[in-house]
């Protein structure tokens, strides 16, 4: 599979970003990581002869900050994956104000502040974009209004651009994970009941791995699928749709 000449990664500290970032770093991508574990982020630029912006992507002046640089290092966007989201599972009477709002930040401002700056640079060169969402925007999930709503959202941002930005050549979709096995979801599958619980209700019997995750946004990504935009690739183990009990 051909692979994009320069991505921006965000949130590349973390399970599923640092995944691809390294999957991408095999095939000569020229890449920029971006996100706010500044020693996380330094640690594997180093690793991988990339460059690292620490970036607070809740912030917008700090997202319009973040992409210019990142401009001036690659030149252009061939491609760029959001991977910075959150996990809460609270029914909707006990997530406070605080808690939604904190969602909300991290898993849909986030990647309206960086498509806003991304999207006139890369209306220049043509590109493709990938936003990590989750099978919570496609399936009904018991104490997931807060992460539903939010991922719901990133999904509907997802479409609408992509539909909006087609002329320019700039492909746009999502990748939606069940429940995968980063130290993002650590609380969850470190409590060996609750992930016993979390690997019974995917159809496939276990939990994904961020490999798994990176693979599927690599091949949105990649130029060999320029055909693909506005789709959601659901990466869930069978969970969005199969039913087996």
């Amino acid at each position: 599979m051909t692979h994009p000449k320069t991505a921006l990664i965000t949130g590349a500290n973390g399970g599923i970003g640092s995944a691809l970032a390294r999957q991408l770093a095999k095939k000569g991508t020229c890449l920029v990581l971006a996100g706010r574990n500044t020693p996380a982020l330094d640690a594997l630029a180093h690793e991988l002869e990339a460059k690292a912006i620490t970036c607070d992507f809740t912030n917008p002046n700090d997202v319009e900050s973040c992409v210019t640089e990142a401009q001036a290092h690659l030149g252009e966007f061939s491609a760029v994956a959001h991977c910075i989201g959150s996990i809460l599972l609270k029914p909707a009477h006990l997530t406070s104000l605080d808690d939604w709002k904190n969602v909300m930040d991290t898993n849909l401002n986030s990647s309206f502040y960086l498509l806003r700056n991304l999207i006139r640079p890369m209306m220049k060169t043509g590109g493709s974009i990938a936003f990590v969402t989750s099978v919570a925007s496609e399936k009904g999930l018991s104490n997931h209004e807060a992460i539903a709503a939010a991922k719901s959202g990133l999904l509907g941002l997802t479409r609408s651009a992509a539909a909006t930005y087609a002329k320019s050549n700039i492909r746009i979709n999502a990748v939606s994970p069940g429940l995968t096995d980063t130290p993002l979801a650590a609380p969850i599958t470190g409590n060996e009941s609750a992930r016993k619980f979390s690997e019974a209700m995917h159809p496939l019997g276990r939990l994904g791995t961020a490999e798994e995750v990176a693979s599927a946004l690599a091949f949105l990504l990649s130029p060999d699928n320029s055909w693909i935009t506005g789709q959601n690739l659901c990466v869930d183990g069978g969970l969005s749709t199969l039913q087996t009990k």
